[in-house]
This record gives C-alpha cells, sequence and structure tokens, in this order.
C-alpha cells in the first residue's frame, strides 16, 4: 500500500484555540510513517504548515505519489491533542481538495477520537481512526479496509460502522525517529522558550505518553490517557539524531514529565537545552536542581488553583499546600531560567489573592499567569460531569458554553472567538 501522511497547513483566525501558533513536527504521522516501512508499505510524509504548503501543493503531490490512502490529523501534531481547536474547517478544505485523488481518505486525531459519527460526517470521508493512530494505520494499510481495524469508524452502505473504542499504542518500543534534513532546518520555533531569539533548529520529542492522573479540565480520557514510558535508548537514539543535525533545543511533549534520573543524566552529557510541562508536587528539590543541571531552560507547570479546595475541585490529587508549591517553584526558578506556574480561573480563588500571589513569585523570577478561562472539552471529566457522554453535538455544546460563560479570554487568543457553527462556515 501506498500510504500518504498529511500535516495541513493551520490557520486559526476567530478560533479559542490555545495552542501555540507555530510549526512543531508531526510526531504521530512520524510514528506512523516508520512503522509503515517496516511494514513493507510506502509512506509519504508532507507537513503543509513546516513547509508551507497549500492544498493545491499536497494534493498535487499525493496524486504524483499515487496514494491508496490519504491520513490527515485533525489536531497540530500530539503536542495540541488536549487542547485543539474546535473547528474542522482547515482539515475539511485538505480532505475536499484530496476527493480528487482517488485515495481512501483518514482522519485521525481527538474529534474523530470522542466524537467519531460526527467527524465522519462533518470531514465528509471514508475513515476515522480512534485513539492513538500510528499503529491503526499500519493496521488499516495491513487490511486494505476499515473493517478489521480495532477502532476504526467508516460508512457501511450507507449507516456508520464503529469497530470498539479509541485505541492505545504500545509506544514504549516506538523508533528512533529522523527527520529530512531541510525539515530541521525550518524548524527555528523553540516551544514554550522565552527571553531569547532562536539562532540554531528546535525539536518536539516524547520521552512518555498519557498521565497517570486524571484531573477534571484534562482532555485525555480518549487518546493518550494511560502512562507509559519510552525506552531510553530508543530516545536517546531520537535524540542524538536531532543533535547530528543540528538541533540545540528539545522540547518534551509529554503530558507530564515526571522524575527520571536515567534521563536527566543522559541529558547533562549533551550539549543541549529543552523545556518541560509538569507538576512541581512530584519534584523533590535535589531532582529539580538535576533538571536545571541537565539542561531544562522551560518549566511548565501545573497549579491551576491556590485553594486546597479548588484543587480538589479539579481532581488534582495535589498533597501540598500553596506554600509548599510556591517554594518548589522558586527553587527549580534557581537553576531554571524560565519558569511557569499555570493558573486556571476557578471561583474559589480571590482575585487579590492571586494577584498578591503572582506578584510574590514575579519577585522571585517565576510568572504565573493570568487565571484563563476552563474549556469543557468533551475528552475531558468536566464535559462528562456537565452533559454526560459527548453525542453529535458535543463541540457545538462545549463551545457554546464556554462563550457564554465567559466574557474575556485568555491572552493567546488573539482575536474574538466566533460560534462554532460559524467559525466551521468560514472558508479557508
Amino acid at each position: 500500500m501506498k500510504v500518504a501522511l498529511l500535516n495541513p497547513g493551520w490557520r486559526f483566525e476567530h478560533s479559542i484555540y490555545f495552542g501555540c501558533r507555530e510549526p512543531h513536527l508531526p510526531l504521530e504521522l512520524g510514528y506512523a510513517k516508520n512503522l509503515l516501512e517496516r511494514a513493507g508499505h510506502k509512506a509519504l510524509l508532507l507537513d503543509g504548515h513546516l513547509l508551507n504548503l497549500d492544498d493545491r501543493a499536497l494534493v498535487d503531490a499525493v496524486r504524483d505519489f499515487g496514494a491508496d490512502i490519504a491520513v490527515v490529523t485533525t489536531a497540530p501534531t500530539y503536542l495540541f491533542w488536549r487542547c485543539t481547536q474546535p473547528e474542522l474547517r482547515v482539515p475539511r478544505a485538505l480532505f475536499d481538495a484530496l476527493a480528487e485523488t482517488g485515495a481512501m481518505r483518514v482522519a485521525v486525531g481527538p474529534h474523530g477520537s470522542v466524537t467519531p459519527a460526527t467527524t465522519l460526517r462533518k470531514l465528509g470521508i471514508d475513515v476515522v481512526l480512534r485513539g492513538e493512530c500510528e499503529e491503526q494505520i499500519v493496521a488499516l494499510a495491513d487490511a486494505g479496509s476499515p473493517r478489521r481495524v480495532p477502532g476504526a469508524v467508516w460508512w457501511d452502505r450507507g449507516e456508520i460502522a464503529v469497530n470498539g473504542p479509541p485505541q492505545a499504542a504500545h509506544f514504549i518500543d516506538q523508533p528512533a525517529l529522523r527527520w529530512p534534513d531541510e525539515w530541521i532546518r525550518r524548524h527555528r520555533h523553540h516551544h514554550h522558550r522565552f527571553g531569547s531569539k532562536p539562532d540554531v533548529p528546535g525539536a518536539e520529542v516524547e520521552a512518555s505518553r498519557g498521565c497517570p492522573y486524571h484531573c477534571s479540565f484534562c482532555a485525555k480520557i480518549d487518546f493518550r490517557d494511560s502512562y507509559r514510558r519510552r525506552a531510553l535508548p530508543l530516545l536517546l537514539e531520537e535524540i542524538d539524531t536531532l543533535l547530528h543535525q543540528g538541533v540545540r533545543y528539545l522540547y518534551f511533549i509529554d503530558e507530564i514529565f515526571l522524575p527520571q534520573k536515567p534521563l536527566l543524566e543522559a541529558l547533562s552529557e549533551r550539549d543541549v537545552q529543552f523545556g518541560v510541562q509538569t507538576r512541581i508536587d512530584l519534584w523533590k528539590p535535589d531532582m529539580l536542581d538535576l533538571l536545571g543541571a541537565a539542561g531544562c531552560v522551560s518549566v511548565e507547570a501545573g497549579v491551576e488553583s491556590l485553594t486546597v479546595e479548588g484543587r480538589a475541585a479539579l481532581d488534582k490529587k495535589c498533597r501540598m499546600s500553596t506554600d509548599a508549591l510556591s517554594e518548589l517553584l522558586i527553587r527549580a526558578r534557581q537553576t531554571v531560567p524560565f519558569v511557569q506556574a499555570n493558573l486556571i480561573r476557578s471561583a474559589d480563588d480571590d482575585a487579590a489573592i492571586v494577584a498578591e500571589w503572582r506578584d510574590m513569585l514575579r519577585r522571585h523570577g517565576v510568572w504565573a499567569n493570568d487565571p484563563v478561562p476552563l474549556y469543557p472539552y468533551p475528552s475531558s471529566p468536566d464535559y462528562r460531569r456537565l452533559w454526560g457522554q459527548p453525542d453529535e453535538q458535543a463541540w457545538e455544546r462545549a463551545h457554546a458554553h464556554y462563550l457564554a460563560q465567559f466574557d474575556r479570554f485568555s491572552d493567546i487568543q488573539e482575536e474574538a472567538p466566533l460560534p462554532l457553527p460559524q467559525l466551521e462556515r468560514l472558508p479557508c
């Protein structure tokens, strides 16, 4: 089989999208390419965002390749599956253009994982794969049909067929990725790094997948849920390849970068800096010191609320006081140049106390964001507590609730968000 793996050229006008809008390496598609070629298939991987290719260029490449299957991700890389844009207008436009190729059109991503029938209809395509997709793509290429692929959703004589729940990839033995030199040269973005202008390439890597916690706001029920750690030799092989290509900054996309002494010691032996997202309450002072010594220059730490009650309402399972959390954040800042404490807007948090706490951290060099409004993603416990299991109106319901609840939004949401039906009708 010939399989085309495509990341669209992303645009986010009038979106509530929280994620970074710079290009990032499409890790899920990179893994799929590795596994497809190991299984004897031919794979074409193109990233419209990173390579600045419009839909016409992507379609022409797919047609010239003679693809039997064209796979498009509905979120900009695994890094943002948990905070994806709700609208599907960008992948839909690409899928519409791909119709002329005759390839089986397949969507992967968070939308189809949680609302497969809705995603199949909105995109007007042949197949949706639910959950972590790299092994499913190989299974689809092996079978040539979705019928025997776990987690597949497709049209069967005018009806929607669903072959089981979202799938989780094995992941721990995922082979090392190798990206084209030209891709790395183009990847000048250093994700979540501030205060310095990148002069060397950056890259995203994945040391672990999933999270052992189940915070109410986290959209991971249907994908990237159970915690797994990648085999260290394979991870280091991938990192060393990137370093050989000139990369000097890595961002670990892990849902939760947990203390792992062997990895930190290995990184300390390499000429590289890196960023992570984590929970500060899971680190001890000596491991925070090792984190900084290993080359970490950016930490994004979820605190979410400044009260015990607020953190409990979010199911944080945090056993530390706010004072203890503050001490660890300040300790991390002694060796890590940028430390951020994430806050979510909560009714339990007094605005004056939040402002005072932010000022205190700022005096110690730690940045805490202005608390951001919470979006009830359909793959989050919050959504299911409000409305039950997601149905065909799940994304519209969550979006309307969000827009009605808040009169101001995050500082990274640059434009007034539009209602989802209106947003999805906008031309690309």
